[in-house]
């Protein structure tokens, strides 16, 4: 009775609340929340007995411990801005509806504590499943809250992912190799890259695509052509800064996301240079950005509105125990030129 009342006094009781007073671990709770047939009947009636004394299924679980389900579907995201992000929970949104399906929407900042914080009130019977993008967590803390029994998927992976578990993403390494073998192919030898931030699974692949390129076509790559940013348009004015103030700078520029190629753009005009005549500029995201800049950015789309689209339907597949082909899936970019790339300037 004293473990019941501590936990009736934090306010609801979570499913940890529930695994502690059953002597039970949570990925055995979410079992019987989720009517799961692996789970001895004397524990299933140990866990709902406690889950009716602490009001466990005021919460939308309550459909769940029928059998049902919430149509809840929990997305923890790092921020709701820019066109990356909007583009992604735009699709997401339009296969949730078709899905007929309701979203739980979260912000995590790209904060640590609090996109733990979030996952755990999504995990604890508000939501049937989740979606991740650019987790904060790493394989091994993913790994124990799909052992927990949450159902998730992730996209975009921030960093590199075990096997098992399930994620969206786009093809990062063949689109920057697009990108290089474009320019490569109007002449270019001095090819600068803009790169994302350090560490995520994003930059280091359009590195290597970017790198491959050059290496196909014979071009010694040098560490000076390559200047760190994080996908912010400052971040790519600066790097371009760095980049035009090498004694011998680059006739073109692929930088990371099309944030960055703007930045590049207003340090190429601000010197007097002219795009593509004298310089040029590829992004990647096919952002709304492209097609507003003037000149219009050669860059790489990727299908941001079919990523989150595509997360959802996968996980819809994983709450309905369906047959899932491939956890792993990853969509096609393709180079989309316009008029910021040309042969480089006679010198």
């Amino acid at each position: 009775m004293a473990s019941q009342k501590q936990a009736g006094a934090r306010g609801r009781a979570t499913i940890r609340d529930i695994a502690e007073l059953a002597g039970v671990s949570v990925a055995t709770v979410s079992r019987v929340i989720n009517d799961r047939p692996d789970v001895a009947p004397e524990t299933r009636d140990a866990v709902l007995r406690h889950v009716r004394a602490n009001n466990f299924t005021t919460n939308r679980s309550a459909r769940a411990l029928s059998g049902g389900r919430t149509g809840l579907v929990g997305w923890a995201m790092p921020l709701v801005r820019g066109d990356y992000f909007a583009a992604i929970l735009s699709g997401a949104l339009e296969a949730v509806y078709e899905q007929e399906l309701r979203m739980v929407l979260c912000t995590t900042l790209h904060e640590y504590d609090r996109e733990v914080s979030l996952l755990e009130r999504l995990a604890d019977g508000t939501t049937d499943g989740g979606i991740i993008l650019l987790p904060e967590e790493s394989s091994s803390e993913l790994m124990a809250l799909q052992e927990s029994g949450f159902p998730f998927v992730v996209a975009d992976p921030r960093v590199p992912l075990d096997d098992g578990i399930p994620a969206v993403s786009a093809a990062h390494r063949s689109g920057a190799k697009a990108a290089t073998d474009h320019l490569l192919a109007l002449g270019h030898r001095r090819i600068g890259h803009i790169s994302g931030r350090a560490g995520w699974a994003a930059t280091d692949e359009r590195i290597e695509g970017y790198h491959t390129a050059l290496a196909a076509a014979g071009v010694l790559p040098t560490s000076d052509l390559v200047v760190e940013g994080n996908y912010e348009t400052s971040s790519g004015y600066d790097a371009a800064n760095v980049l035009f103030d090498l004694p011998n700078p680059p006739t073109a520029i692929f930088a990371a996301n099309d944030n960055m190629a703007a930045g590049a753009l207003r340090v190429a005009h601000e010197r007097g240079l002219t795009v593509p005549d004298d310089l040029s500029v590829v992004g990647f995201d096919d952002a709304d950005l492209a097609t507003i800049l003037s000149p219009a950015l050669t860059t790489v789309r990727q299908p941001l509105a079919e990523l989150g689209r595509t997360a959802v339907n996968l996980l819809t597949r994983m709450l309905e125990r369906q047959r899932v082909e491939a956890l792993r899936v990853e969509l096609a970019t393709k180079l989309v030129v316009r008029e910021t790339t040309g042969p480089p300037p006679e010198r």
